[in-house]
């Protein structure tokens, strides 16, 4: 089937690739000329592991183009896969999703019966209103689908081409079976409901595991008062079979381009109904406090941070992913930059995005050991492989001060090295 995918960001790109996978072809509206450039070339502008082979592998379904016009050619589902960012008040910025409706509209492209499907995380009620707003504009058969994507950067194409489940938010039975022939696969499992109840399920998933990681930060404060072991902790909570094992390590919060936003997002639509989510404002607060957990340990070795020469490794929120929006090391930069500290900063990945964002005010290592050579301090944000696989003997060996505070528990206390000072958190060791 002929398909549309507006907005080539992460979950467009992403839900291209999957579709074009399951035998769909691929019409790929980008309007950023940079981004569109690159990707006629085959070159990504996202980092996700293995996408470049998967768009060689389907250069020839995969048609990218800045013209809505090219939607006229026999497309029987449209996409809409745009970003949604935080407003300054914590709602949702829509601005992108209507702009793509109104280039579908304004192109003719509702001169033929059509489904639009809104794969963007949007306010409770955005698909009725954007309905409403077609049905003003033809009398064609238009079916507007709320479809929320799932995708965990760092897996994302295995999400979207197996995903756990499909949410369909529709009350047209025809739009449901030709969603069901555009996704192909005879066992996937969908969960069938009206738009708005699709709406804040996505809402709903985000918030519950952002619930769930602030839970076990407060748990792995509390592990530090009582000299007790987060990692025993996790293992003894995660195989309760009510609880499962997934997202209960503990850490420096949780970041990324969806649970900060989508938890405020949610908060601010049950104040719009006159309700207050206390538990998931709770979980906001922790995740702020914790973020800068690192430097509170820091203060313990330093009164300042003054001319010292500190060691960053990782800056992408989780790893495999280059992606730094909500990281805490960017927000622990921000703080040692402000109070005069040199930096030096290493990550696999994502050094070219901090080099936009910080240009000469810290130096960029491309290895480990030339970002903790000569450094009083070291501090982890991301359990990167190579962070995980360093070895331990090389910070004595290379570090002026081998203090090193661990953001997310990435070695065993027993292979520390005795002149090493170790810190995690929820350890009180």
């Amino acid at each position: 089937m002929k398909v549309a995918v507006i907005g080539m960001g992460y979950v467009g790109l992403v839900t291209a690739i999957s579709l074009a996978e399951v035998g769909n072809e691929i019409i790929a509206i980008e309007k950023n000329s940079i981004k569109l450039e690159k990707l006629k070339l085959g070159i990504s502008p996202i980092y996700e592991p293995n996408i470049q082979e998967y768009l060689k592998k389907h250069k020839e379904n995969i048609k990218f183009e800045s013209n809505y016009e090219k939607l006229n050619e026999e497309v029987k589902v449209i996409f809409i896969c745009v970003g949604t960012p935080e407003n300054k008040d914590g709602t949702a910025d829509t601005r992108s999703v209507y702009e793509a409706i109104n280039e579908i509209i304004n192109n003719n492209v509702l001169a033929k019966d059509i489904i639009i499907v809104i794969k963007s995380t949007v306010p409770i009620g955005t698909n009725k209103d954007i309905e409403k707003l077609i049905k003003n504009k033809t009398n064609k058969n238009i079916k507007i689908v709320s479809n929320p994507e799932f995708l965990s950067q760092g897996t994302a194409i295995d999400d979207a081409i197996n995903p756990q489940r499909i949410v369909l938010g529709t009350d047209s039975k025809e739009a449901i079976k030709i969603l069901k022939l555009v996704y192909k696969k005879n066992n996937r499992k969908y969960v069938i409901t009206d738009s708005n109840t699709a709406e804040l399920i996505k809402y709903a998933c985000n918030s519950f595991l952002a619930l769930k990681i602030s839970y076990m930060n407060e748990l792995a404060n509390i592990c530090e008062l009582i000299n007790g072991n987060i990692k025993d902790l996790e293992k003894g909570m995660g195989t309760d079979k009510r609880i499962g094992k997934y997202f209960l390590k503990s850490g420096v919060g949780y970041g990324g381009s969806c649970f900060p936003k989508d938890t405020k997002a949610l908060v601010k639509l049950a104040e719009r109904e006159g309700y207050e989510i206390k538990t998931l404002e709770a979980a906001i607060l922790v995740n702020k406090n914790q973020r800068i957990k690192l430097i509170e340990k820091a203060k313990k070795y330093y009164k300042n941070f003054n001319n010292l020469n500190i060691a960053i490794l990782g800056t992408s929120f989780k790893p495999n992913t280059d992606d730094i929006r909500e990281s805490a090391a960017i927000d622990n930069i921000n703080i040692l930059l402000n109070e005069k500290a040199n930096i030096k900063v290493y990550d696999p990945v994502s050094l070219e995005i901090i080099k936009e964002k910080y240009k000469d005010s810290i130096e960029y290592c491309n290895n480990i050991d030339e970002a903790v050579t000569g450094a009083d301090l070291c501090l982890i944000f991301t359990e990167w492989k190579e962070i995980k696989e360093y070895k331990l003997n090389n910070f004595v060996k290379y570090m002026k001060k081998p203090i090193v505070l661990d953001g997310r528990n990435c070695y065993n206390f027993n292979k520390i090295p005795r002149k090493m000072i170790y810190e995690t958190i929820g350890n009180k060791k």
